[in-house]
């Protein structure tokens, strides 16, 4: 807690494009929280092609100690983002909120309170209705149950981009170093104990989401390859498998020829085999590969980020 007796809350909010939203979001978070709390607005800029910049930079110049601006090299996505805003924030608690000002800011004292009446390191918030597109709602929800697989998350757990942890559980994300963070596998590698609060979600006001199904893959990706070994013990099970069906089908070809000598040999099914099993190598072998590179990436120290620009 910090020394005036006040929770130090930090906010960190990654900004890409978001140049007509940004603003009015820094300004309501300093309206209704900077009376309350000992506030701090971290905000990244992941190489926004708009003017994000330079409105950031403004609001930094007007609202400054409370406003920290970092602008970083290269656009890293929004994990590596939050990941560097992370590194940069002093608080007891920090809130993680996208830029579209969807989430109101009036959610973030139910999660402070939350967390400080409650045993637990992490608030994540939950929906009865997203005002997303269908296509973000369908990727967002397969997201969620993929994650009860490869991560072993509750089930009645909504993995939100919206959160809320303590300090404990800050600093032990930040001891993951390596290029490809997955924020919430993180968080459910290091504790048990989250709680979550309903909160509301407005519809977006201006522009669209960036999430692309490009960057949905990538998230996926990481969450497969950084958190979990399933996918190559499912190469190995489907390498069974396959393997059992093809010894199955060669002992039926056999008996059928002994049966009828005069059936001609099948090359349709024999092109149609050497298909399928050639799929599943190449499957088996990408997905190893997909590993080593990650392995080689990181042994390389390719870095999360780079801040190109600091206004602390």
């Amino acid at each position: 807690m910090s020394s005036n007796n006040r929770i130090k809350l930090s906010v960190v909010i990654p900004v890409y494009n978001s140049e007509k939203t940004i603003e009015l979001l820094v300004k309501r978070l300093i309206e209704d929280l900077a009376s309350i709390y000992d506030l701090e607005i971290v905000l990244v800029n992941d190489d926004s092609k708009d003017q994000s910049e330079e409105v950031c930079i403004a609001l930094h110049t007007t609202f400054k100690p409370i406003v920290k601006f970092y602008s970083l090299s290269k656009n890293v996505g929004e994990h590596n983002a939050v990941m560097a805003g992370l590194n940069q924030t002093k608080g007891d608690y920090a809130v993680i909120m996208d830029d579209d000002f969807q989430n109101p800011v009036s959610e973030i004292i139910k999660m402070v309170n939350y967390i400080c009446e409650h045993d637990v390191d992490v608030v994540y918030t939950y929906y009865e209705k997203k005002q997303h597109s269908f296509f973000r709602n369908l990727g967002s929800n397969f997201n969620n149950r993929v994650a009860n697989i490869m991560l072993k998350k509750p089930k009645d757990l909504y993995l939100s981009s919206f959160k809320l942890m303590n300090r404990y559980l800050i600093t032990e994300i930040l001891r993951y170093d390596l290029p490809f963070p997955y924020i919430d596998g993180l968080i459910l590698r290091a504790t048990s104990k989250i709680g979550k609060v309903k909160a509301l979600h407005e519809k977006r006001k201006v522009g669209h989401s960036n999430y692309t199904l490009k960057k949905l893959i990538h998230l996926w990706m990481n969450m497969f390859t950084n958190f979990s070994i399933l996918p190559l013990r499912f190469s190995v099970i489907m390498g069974f498998i396959f393997a059992a069906v093809g010894l199955i089908l060669g002992i039926y070809s056999v008996i059928e020829k002994i049966l009828d000598p005069s059936l001609p040999m099948g090359y349709t099914s024999m092109v149609v085999a050497v298909s399928v099993f050639a799929g599943i190598q190449l499957m088996a072998i990408g997905m190893l590969g997909e590993y080593l590179g990650r392995m080689f990436l990181s042994q390389n120290k390719q870095p999360q980020y780079s801040i190109r620009k600091r206004f602390d």
